[in-house]
């Protein structure tokens, strides 16, 4: 009788023990998942090298996201939302990895700085809204004319409105001209 009295609170230990399928499930996904952000974040590092070492492009791994940050400089003119023949060589480069992502969102995000959109541009891009917005469309239609996946793409326009450093001075002004792409898992 005494045994038969253990034999629920012996059960019960073991099965606290156990992981359930579903959790093993979850685990195995997120190695899974981080094994190929990492492997992303090291194609995107060989494929960008010249532009990390010229400070054009920085890459960074945040958690569950991969973040590719290009100058504006480097994809525009001045008030322009055509991406020069340079800015189009860097994202060349890039190209075959981001096409090679599937199940990944890409999502292009377009920043400004504060400083008023200028008269000469003022009828093509009125706020700082239609030209970060324009910059982050641009990059997905080219991405997407040289074999990245429409599905996977997202353009986004943050205007003046996420900036990294003070619109204070030249350099912060700088800083915050800047197209993102954020890889992260759909």
């Amino acid at each position: 009788m005494r045994a038969q009295a253990l034999m629920p609170i012996v059960m019960l230990g073991l099965l606290t023990g156990c992981v359930t399928q579903n959790s093993y499930k979850k685990q195995v996904d997120a190695t899974a998942s981080a094994q190929a952000l990492n492997a992303q974040y090291t194609a995107l590092n060989k494929d960008l090298s010249a532009e990390v070492t010229a400070k054009d492009v920085t890459i960074k791994q945040l958690n569950d996201q991969l973040q590719v940050t290009l100058v504006d400089q480097l994809l525009f003119a001045s008030g322009s939302a055509d991406i020069q023949p340079g800015g189009r060589a860097v994202l060349d480069k890039a190209v075959g990895t981001l096409a090679a992502q599937n199940g990944t969102w890409i999502i292009v995000k377009g920043h400004t700085d504060d400083a008023p959109i200028g008269p000469s541009i003022r009828n093509r891009y009125p706020t700082n809204w239609d030209l970060s917005t324009a910059r982050a469309t641009a990059v997905v239609k080219y991405l997407q004319m040289h074999g990245v996946a429409a599905g996977n793409l997202v353009a986004e326009g943050y205007s003046e409105f996420q900036p990294v450093a003070a619109n204070t001075s030249a350099a912060g002004r700088h800083a915050n001209r800047r197209i993102e792409l954020v890889l992260r898992a759909k």
